[in-house]
């Protein structure tokens, strides 16, 4: 195990990146509401993204342990199934790309929040803190 790289700031980190990611999809979704035929992309949902990625190859110690299956993947674009179409053949519906903004920041704030308490934690725990 490597004491440098810590499991929670991994995950902290994908997660972070995650919804960069799909705050730029949802943003060029928006810019493109009036562009007829434009079909509305998002991100796979990050708990589908995490059940593909390993978070590291555990080490076989003993013959009988099993190995691993999980394989290592980025999110991937999806397009958007539209439940109503505008008569130039645009589907981005405006409410719904604003409520995904607003679920998007809301995840990145709670993720940095959950970060700087535990690197707050980590500092008072080697007697950087107060």
């Amino acid at each position: 195990m490597d004491p440098t790289r810590i499991g929670l700031f991994d995950l902290a980190e994908r997660r972070l990146a995650w919804a960069e990611h799909r705050q730029a999809l949802l943003a060029q979704n928006i810019a493109n509401a009036s562009l007829p035929g434009y079909q509305p992309r998002d991100v796979q949902p990050f708990a589908r993204a995490l059940q593909r990625t390993a978070a590291g190859a555990p080490a076989r110690t003993q013959p009988g342990h099993l190995a691993g299956t999980a394989g290592a993947a980025s999110p991937s674009d999806v397009a958007l199934q539209p439940k109503a179409r505008s008569p130039d053949g645009n589907a981005v519906a405006l409410d719904e790309q604003l409520t995904k903004v607003a679920d998007t920041e809301t995840t990145q704030s709670m993720v940095t929040a959950i970060y700087k308490k535990y690197l707050g934690l980590f500092s008072l725990a080697i007697g950087h803190g107060q």
